[in-house]
């Protein structure tokens, strides 16, 4: 009996420390797998992360496409971030500027960096950054203020069932994670 207790335990053991295994090993895959899967169904909403060139094209003028900018930050992060303006009605095609104010509110110097994000997910590879914040991280000194970039145009071949797209960043404080730029431009209160 004591011997067959014994096997029967080491036999658990061994399926314990396999499905552990399995478990990590699929936890491990799961984000390759859902970017595949994102790219696939084409819902996923991630922009560029370089700038791309603005070729000029015939800007389509009988099409209004409305862009939505919202803005957030994460918990542990004290600025202020919000867009110039929370919406705007642009041409497909057609170059636009316009630019975020951030706000260190903090006694001290932060780093921060925006991650993009373009809802639906199937227009964000028609929503061309050709300048934009997000491509760099962001340092502000102690209580200072700086207009942050953003100049995009929406691709004219936007299917025609997209009229909105909302471009949301998450703001977050990269401070802790190492960052020493020697060649960082600290951002002053530059309005």
């Amino acid at each position: 009996m004591e011997n067959t207790k014994r096997k029967s335990n080491k036999k658990l053991i061994i399926v314990l420390i396999f499905s552990s295994l399995g478990m990590f090993g699929f936890g491990f895959a799961l984000v390759p797998l859902y970017d595949v899967l994102c790219d696939a169904l084409g819902i996923n909403g991630k922009t560029q992360s370089t700038a791309s060139v603005y070729q000029p094209v015939v800007i389509d003028k009988n099409r209004t496409i409305t862009v939505e900018f919202v803005s957030q930050v994460q918990s542990d992060m004290p600025w202020t971030f919000e867009p110039e303006v929370n919406t705007m009605q642009v041409h497909p095609g057609e170059l636009i500027r316009t630019h975020f104010v951030a706000t260190n509110l903090s006694a001290k110097h932060i780093v921060g960096q925006a991650i993009p994000s373009v809802s639906p997910g199937q227009g964000a590879a028609y929503f061309n950054k050709t300048e934009c914040f997000c491509f760099n991280q962001q340092v502000l000194t102690a209580q200072a203020e700086a207009d942050l970039p953003l100049i995009f145009f929406v691709d004219p071949e936007l299917p025609d069932s997209i009229s909105t797209l909302t471009l949301s960043y998450t703001l977050y404080n990269i401070t802790d994670k190492g960052y020493v730029a020697s060649t960082a431009v600290e951002q002053g209160a530059a309005r």
